[in-house]
């Protein structure tokens, strides 16, 4: 298996690669259970991010990630957009999307009651990596349709051209990789 090295807020870690067609591969970042890195991000990716009412992250890399970074804004909770609605969930909000690294369409819900504690919020999207901007795109639609103001959107990782976005902030860019290389 070949890798990509990466240097994170000083943390090293090593990232295989990923075929995602014939001709382009990716590096598999998962930050979701690395304590470490999740550590080192969380506080740079605040002062970045500054002032909001709430953290959103969809589920399930980004949670870990959502909690510090809440944490380290002084925030009491941030909230989850679920991959499915749960038996608890009530007055869903959805929305679909298609991303690069989840075969087919998947849909994200809020729960009624995450809706109403963001509606007129300023909120900031948080992700572990933002790459074709498909996840990101429809997190926005559901927290806007939910009635909050998106004023940031973050990710540890910038991947591809998403690194010449203007409209995000991250930390690190990670490159998309030929299958030739």
């Amino acid at each position: 298996m070949k890798y990509y090295d990466i240097e994170v807020c000083g943390v090293k870690r090593q990232l295989p690669l990923i075929k995602i067609n014939d001709s382009l591969s990716f590096g598999s970042f998962v930050i979701i259970g690395d304590t470490e890195l999740i550590s080192a991000c969380a506080g740079p990716l605040a002062e970045k991010i500054g002032p909001v009412d709430a953290i959103v992250t969809a589920e399930a890399k980004g949670i870990a990630l959502a909690y510090e970074v809440s944490k380290q804004l002084g925030l009491k909770e941030f909230i989850v957009a679920r991959k499915s609605v749960k038996n608890y969930m009530q007055d869903v909000v959805s929305h679909e999307v298609n991303s690069i690294t989840t075969s087919g369409t998947q849909k994200l819900y809020l729960d009624g009651i995450d809706a109403a504690k963001i509606k007129g919020k300023n909120i900031c999207i948080l992700d572990d990596v933002i790459s074709t901007g498909e996840s990101l795109n429809a997190l926005e639609a559901l927290v806007t349709s939910a009635g909050a103001n998106v004023v940031a959107k973050a990710a540890v990782l910038a991947e591809g051209d998403a690194a010449k976005r203007s409209d995000i902030i991250f930390l690190e860019e990670l490159p998309l990789f030929s299958t030739a290389e």
